[in-house]
C-alpha cells in the first residue's frame, strides 16, 4: 500500500501554494495586519472560484468531488500562508449555506466553545445557526482572529459545552441559534484545523531554518551552534510526526485518529512557533518579524473545534474501550 500523495495530489498542491504566494504573501499578510482587515471578501471569492471550498461537494452539486486526503493538502498551505478567516467553517457550510461554496458568503462557527466566536463581524452566517447572534467584540491575542462575546437570545450565556462534547453530538442537540454540531463536523473541523496547524509548523521550520543560516554571531551562522541545531531539528520532527498523523487520519477518518493528529499538529504548531522564536533571538518578538503571528494563530487554532483535553479524554475513552478487562467472576 502507498500512502505518498499522488501526482494529482501534489498538483494540487502545488497549484493552491502558488496561488496563495501570488495573491497572500507576505506583503499582503503584513497589509493585512496593519490594516486590521481578518477578511479579504476579494481573496475569499478567488478561493471559491479555485474550489477551495467546494473542494469536497460532489461534482452533481457544482464541485470538486474530492476527498478529505486532498482537503488536508490544501488548508495545509492555506496554514503556511497563515490566511486569515473562517476557512474552515465555510469549507463545512459548502452546500449548506448558500454562497459559502463560491466563496462570495463568509460562514464562521461556535469552534471554540463557550461564548467565544471568531470572525463574527466579518461573517455572513453561523454554520448551524438560524441567524447572526448579538456580540461584543473581545481583545485577541492574534490580531487577524477578531473574538465576539455572544450571548444568547434571551440574554443566558451560550452553554460552555465545548464542540465535540457529548452533550453537544446528542441528536437533537443544539443552543438557542439553531441544531448542534454533529460528530461529523467536529472531527471534519478538527482535522481540518490540525492540517492548518501542521502547514504553519512546517513554515516556521523554514523561517527558523532560514535565519539560522542568515544571523551571524562569532564570525559564523548561528546555526553552525550545535543548540541552534537541535532546536531546528526537534521543530522539523515534531512537524513531520504531525503532518504523517493528519495524512493518515484523513485516510481513515477514525475519531480516535483525528483526536490525535489535533493533538500532535497543535503541539507542533504552538511549539514550533516558540522554538522559532527561540532562534530569532529578541529580534522574533518584534512587530516586523512574521513569527509572532504564526504564535498567535497556533494558540487560537489550538482552542478550535478540539482542544488538547478534549482530544486526550477521547483517546482515553478509545483505549479503555479496547482494553480487556478482567472478568470479575474469573
Amino acid at each position: 500500500m502507498d500512502f505518498q500523495p499522488t501526482e494529482d495530489q501534489r498538483a494540487l498542491r502545488a497549484g493552491v501554494r502558488d496561488l496563495l504566494e501570488g495573491r497572500y504573501g507576505r506583503e499582503a499578510l503584513r497589509a493585512s495586519v496593519d490594516s486590521g482587515t481578518a477578511v479579504d471578501r476579494g481573496l475569499w471569492r478567488e478561493l471559491g472560484a479555485a474550489g477551495f471550498f467546494a473542494l469536497r461537494l460532489p461534482e452533481s452539486e457544482g464541485g470538486v468531488g474530492l476527498g478529505l486526503p486532498e482537503a488536508v493538502l490544501v488548508f495545509e498551505e492555506a496554514g503556511r500562508a497563515l490566511v486569515p478567516g473562517p476557512l474552515v467553517a465555510t469549507h463545512l457550510a459548502a452546500g449548506v449555506v448558500p454562497g459559502a461554496a463560491a466563496g462570495t458568503a463568509v460562514v464562521t462557527a461556535f469552534d471554540l466553545g463557550g461564548d467565544l466566536v471568531a470572525y463574527l463581524g466579518e461573517a455572513d452566517a453561523v454554520l448551524g445557526a438560524d441567524g447572526l447572534p448579538d456580540g461584543e467584540p473581545v481583545r485577541a491575542a492574534d490580531p487577524l482572529t477578531p473574538l465576539h462575546r455572544v450571548r444568547r437570545r434571551g440574554g443566558a450565556a451560550p452553554p460552555s459545552a465545548p464542540p465535540g462534547d457529548a452533550a453537544r453530538d446528542a441528536p437533537g442537540s443544539g443552543s438557542a441559534y439553531g441544531p448542534g454540531y454533529g460528530s461529523a463536523y467536529v472531527a471534519e473541523g478538527a482535522l481540518l484545523t490540525a492540517a492548518l496547524q501542521v502547514g504553519s509548523a512546517l513554515r516556521t521550520v523554514e523561517l527558523a531554518v532560514r535565519y539560522a543560516g542568515e544571523r551571524e554571531q562569532f564570525g559564523q551562522p548561528i546555526g553552525a551552534f550545535q543548540a541552534v541545531k537541535h532546536l531546528c531539528a526537534q521543530m522539523l520532527v515534531r512537524a513531520e510526526v504531525a503532518r504523517t498523523a493528519v495524512y493518515a487520519a484523513a485516510v481513515t477518518g477514525e475519531p480516535g485518529e483525528v483526536a490525535a493528529a489535533k493533538l500532535l499538529a497543535d503541539e507542533a504548531a504552538v511549539l514550533g512557533a516558540r522554538d522559532c522564536l527561540q532562534v530569532y533571538g529578541g529580534m522574533g518578538f518584534t512587530w516586523e518579524a512574521d513569527v509572532h503571528l504564526h504564535l498567535k494563530r497556533a494558540w487560537v487554532r489550538a482552542e478550535q473545534w478540539r482542544t488538547a483535553a478534549e482530544a486526550e479524554e477521547l483517546l482515553a475513552a478509545e483505549l479503555l474501550d479496547s482494553a480487556e478487562l478482567p472478568d470479575p467472576a474469573g
